[in-house]
């Protein structure tokens, strides 16, 4: 299968099992706001009507099923949306949620580290504001390089995009940074099972590899942003949401 497929009618069975089970365990980490999804979305949101008063394109990486997005795009002059993730069954909870936004919406099932390159070859325009959230940090340290560049590429004039996710302090390494976030996990995430905390301690040791905000920045520089400005950190030192300005 190709790395990029529109939204297919329906998921398969299999991905189906699958997203439902990592779907419960999502869901109720959103639901007592673990991560800090209120907070952040709510600076996005005042961020985004502050700066926009004409219509505006917006680029969702990893979108998942798109419900904290959508809050962050209520009441703002949104012309389109355009949502990419891996999860064809999240996506059809996306298609229903971005529904009340009323502009045009397009998704597709995908790596978005695929997927952009393909976008920037084959696009008539590019986007106003590109949002990835809690998704750049399963790259590799030069995937994140080469996707801020085809971000920047992909971005128009004045155009900016938005990263949400989490980073290490500068004297912190990743190692250290880990074994810090699951003790905060073990300490204050108390819904959470035995069983739901082992998943989550092998997702992260795997799969998160955050870099520090002075790393980013220096991406975003080397390949044409104006700026970089952070416009939310929580209060663990934890999570971030950082601005890059075309």
């Amino acid at each position: 299968m190709s790395a990029t497929r529109h939204l297919p009618d329906r998921p398969s069975l299999h991905s189906n099992e699958l997203f439902e089970k990592q779907w419960q365990l999502y869901q109720k980490i959103l639901r007592h706001n673990y991560m800090g999804h209120r907070e952040l979305y709510d600076v996005l949101q005042v961020f985004l009507a502050d700066r926009f008063s004409q219509p505006f394109t917006f680029l969702d990486l990893g979108c998942g099923d798109a419900t904290f997005s959508v809050r962050a795009l209520a009441n703002t002059p949104i012309s389109l949306y355009q949502g990419i993730d891996l999860s064809a069954a999240a996506l059809e909870i996306a298609r229903q949620n971005v529904a009340v936004l009323s502009c045009p919406a397009r998704f597709i099932e995908g790596n978005f580290f695929t997927v952009v390159p393909e976008l920037i070859s084959n696009r008539d325009d590019g986007f106003d504001v590109i949002l990835a959230s809690f998704a750049l940090h399963h790259l590799s340290y030069e995937q994140k390089e080469q996707t801020i560049a085809r971000l920047h590429e992909l971005l128009n004039p004045d155009g900016v995009f938005l990263l949400a996710d989490v980073v290490r302090p500068q004297e912190e390494t990743r190692e250290n940074y880990l074994h810090r976030y699951l003790g905060n996990v073990r300490r204050d995430w108390q819904a959470v099972s035995a069983e739901e905390y082992a998943s989550i301690e092998e997702h992260l040791l795997s799969k998160d590899f955050p870099e520090t905000e002075a790393t980013l920045t220096t991406f975003a520089s080397q390949n044409g942003f104006s700026k970089v400005e952070n416009l939310y950190q929580d209060k663990i030192d934890t999570t971030q949401l950082l601005c890059f300005f075309r």
